[in-house]
């Protein structure tokens, strides 16, 4: 049945072994010039038993025009598109003209064809084949580059993926924004982006998981962050010498710097952290160690139902947030301060829990205490991953 349908569609249509191979393409194993090589043979030995004239491959093929036989041109073209980039992994896609991939859908349609595949699949298997030997790299569903080929034209369009890194970040002075802002020289992004971006030369984009205020440190473990390089011309880059270079700058410090996928890239974002604050309260009626005290007792367990602190109210959606306190310690300073230490539920505003925020955030310091509370200074111990 195989012979007898090449036939009837070689009969009407000169077809090359890779277009006539491709319509079986479901059907056994080997490439599909292989494949075409193998029934023509067959398919001309029947014909010349009943005395008819061989079918030979055309000097060029109705369907694809010859366009594998382009195949070592377009390599040498990947290759030159490709010199300055460092990549280890690759993709093959390619562009044909509707034209051919509608003439291709009308053999199938018109010789009740249902085992063959798509000119363009072939062409990226073959093509990307002969890249990896030329280049000794390998395919990948997630590749470090992608090249999308105009195969008549010759046109090479370069898809170079992102790089995503993992890291956790110590912010040692106040004063300095997560991101960049107006009226500050500095950020947190700016510094660690810029070593990112001159490594891998490529665009760096920071990500943090949750943020701080300017006036507040992030000390301890440091806070979870991604760093995704847009477009690198390097990968094998050393995250140590990267990690020199930003604590170098005195305002931050990166700590385990490794590379991550985009999905582990996600999760580390999306996921809720608990953290541990310290929180220099003024309290300007006065405050005994035994207030200091009994404010922690009553903390500790609390839930706190927070709607959106009035100072960021248009940035964030305005809504009720519960979230809890786990753990409350207080140390009494003198007469009018004493610090406190938190561990509380990810995205509970400390200085409105402090200052309740002129009843936005209930209960609140100065509700326990029946003296009005302000958060003097804040830092960040520790991001707490469980």
């Amino acid at each position: 049945m195989i012979v007898e349908k090449a036939e009837r569609v070689l009969e009407e249509h000169k077809l090359c072994d890779h277009c006539l191979g491709r319509l079986f393409a479901r059907l056994g194993k080997g490439t599909n010039e292989e494949r075409g090589k193998a029934i023509r043979f067959v398919l001309n030995m029947e014909r010349s038993a009943r005395g008819l004239e061989p079918i030979a491959e055309p000097e060029e093929c109705e369907l694809c025009h010859n366009v594998f036989e382009r195949i070592p041109e377009l390599v040498e073209a990947m290759e030159e598109a490709s010199k300055d980039i460092e990549f280890e992994t690759f993709l093959v896609g390619s562009r044909f003209p509707e034209e051919i991939k509608e003439k291709e859908k009308a053999i199938w349609e018109e010789f009740n064809i249902d085992t063959a595949e798509p000119i363009n699949r072939e062409f990226n298997r073959e093509l990307g084949k002969a890249f990896g030997r030329a280049m000794e790299k390998e395919t990948s569903k997630n590749p470090d580059l992608v090249f999308i080929v105009e195969p008549f034209s010759g046109e090479i369009e370069l898809q170079i993926n992102p790089v995503y890194v993992y890291g956790r970040y110590r912010k040692l002075v106040r004063r300095i924004p997560q991101t960049p802002l107006p009226d500050f020289e500095d950020s947190v992004a700016s510094i660690i982006c810029r070593a990112f971006s001159k490594a891998f030369e490529g665009k760096c984009v920071f990500k943090g998981a949750g943020r701080e205020d300017v006036d507040v440190r992030t000390l301890g473990n440091g806070r979870p962050f991604i760093v995704e390089i847009k477009s690198p011309r390097r990968r094998r880059v050393d995250l140590r010498k990267i990690a020199e270079e930003i604590n170098a700058s005195g305002k931050v410090e990166v700590l385990n710097l490794r590379f991550v996928s985009a999905k582990e890239a996600e999760e580390v974002l999306t996921k809720n952290h608990r953290k541990e604050y310290l929180a220099l309260v003024l309290v300007e009626e006065g405050i005994t160690p035994e207030e200091a005290e009994e404010v922690a007792r009553k903390l500790e367990g609390l839930e706190i139902h927070q709607r959106t602190p009035w100072r960021v109210r248009k940035a964030r959606a305005d809504k009720v947030r519960v979230r809890k306190v786990h753990e409350a310690e207080a140390r009494w300073v003198d007469e009018k301060h004493f610090e406190l230490r938190l561990v509380t539920d990810g995205g509970l505003y400390i200085k409105e829990l402090v200052s309740g925020d002129k009843g936005r955030t209930k209960p609140s310091v100065s509700d326990l205490l029946g003296k009005k509370a302000w958060c003097e200074r804040l830092d960040v111990l520790n991001i707490l991953d469980e």
